[in-house]
Formats: structure tokens, C-alpha cells, sequence
């Protein structure tokens, strides 16, 4: 099952590395990372989407939240979730089909942010399922580069 695991840490050397040793330890595969400073520069949100059982979530964010340089850890499954995705993909063109290409990052709402003679560039955030459409259906155009964040989230309302 898919955990997305909400962390505040202290913003210090070594924090990724021990957690992600953690996971390692517990034979967890992180799927993806996103990790960057809060409102407070000392302080920074990491976000981590796993694939493991309830039973394995329970046991390593019970051992990781009692480190000293985690000061919150929460397991946002189950809650109501925010969550977003930003993917830069870089796509080939011709003359045939850079008008086609527009068309479905207008659908997408993806922003252009470059431009080639011979590919085009563009920006999407948004939850995981519509950056993984986008790319679904660009891949047949010849993708030629391709970043993505992983995923960010937060609990919905004032929770």
C-alpha cells in the first residue's frame, strides 16, 4: 500500500541521509522525496511516499520520530490530503506536430517555459495522476527530457 509520510525536521546535515537509512533498515523503498525549508529557515518539511504495510509505516515512523532532529512526523493516508507534482518535460516537434503538442498542454494547463527549433518545454503542477497523463500521452511524441519533484502535500483544512 501507498503511505504518504509528512516529516518537520531540523534543517542540518545528515537528516536525509539518516532518515532515508532508516527506510533502508526496514527494507522500505521510498517511490519519491521532496524535502525544503519551511517559514522557518532551521526548519525543513519532508515528504515521503513509500510502499509498505500499515505494520511497517507504524514501526519505522515510530523509530524515526523519536530521533532527535525530527520534531513532527505524520502519516497523511487515510486524511484528506493537498497534494501536488511539478514535472518540466521537454518534448520533440516538427512543423506537423507542434500545433497538436499545444493543444495538449492547453488541455493539461501546462505551461510553455522553452522553446527550440526542434523541441518544446513546459511546466505542470498538479496531482500525481494528471502529471502522469501528461506524460502518458506526450510519450508518443518522443520525449526528450523529463525532471519531476515528487510528490508535496499537506492535510487539508486546519489540521
Amino acid at each position: 500500500m501507498r503511505h504518504t509520510i509528512s516529516a518537520l525536521v531540523q534543517n542540518k546535515p545528515g537528516v536525509l541521509a539518516a532518515l532515508a537509512a532508516g527506510f533502508q533498515h526496514h527494507g522500505i523503498n521510498i517511490r519519491s522525496i521532496s524535502c525544503a525549508e519551511t517559514e522557518r529557515e532551521d526548519v525543513s518539511r519532508m515528504i515521503l511516499c513509500v510502499e509498505a504495510s500499515v505494520e511497517e509505516v507504524r514501526a519505522i515512523t515510530a523509530e524515526i520520530g523519536s530521533l532527535d532532529f525530527v520534531l513532527g512526523m505524520e502519516n497523511l493516508s487515510g486524511q484528506e490530503l493537498i497534494d501536488r507534482e511539478l514535472v518540466m518535460i521537454k518534448v520533440q516537434i516538427t512543423k506537423e506536430t507542434v500545433s497538436q503538442i499545444l493543444q495538449i498542454f492547453e488541455v493539461f494547463r501546462a505551461n510553455v517555459i522553452d522553446m527550440g527549433n526542434e523541441t518544446i518545454s513546459a511546466e505542470l503542477s498538479a496531482p500525481q495522476a494528471k502529471v502522469a497523463g501528461l506524460i502518458r500521452i506526450l510519450a508518443p511524441h518522443g520525449i526528450r527530457s523529463l525532471s519531476r519533484t515528487g510528490l508535496i502535500a499537506l492535510s487539508r483544512g486546519d489540521g
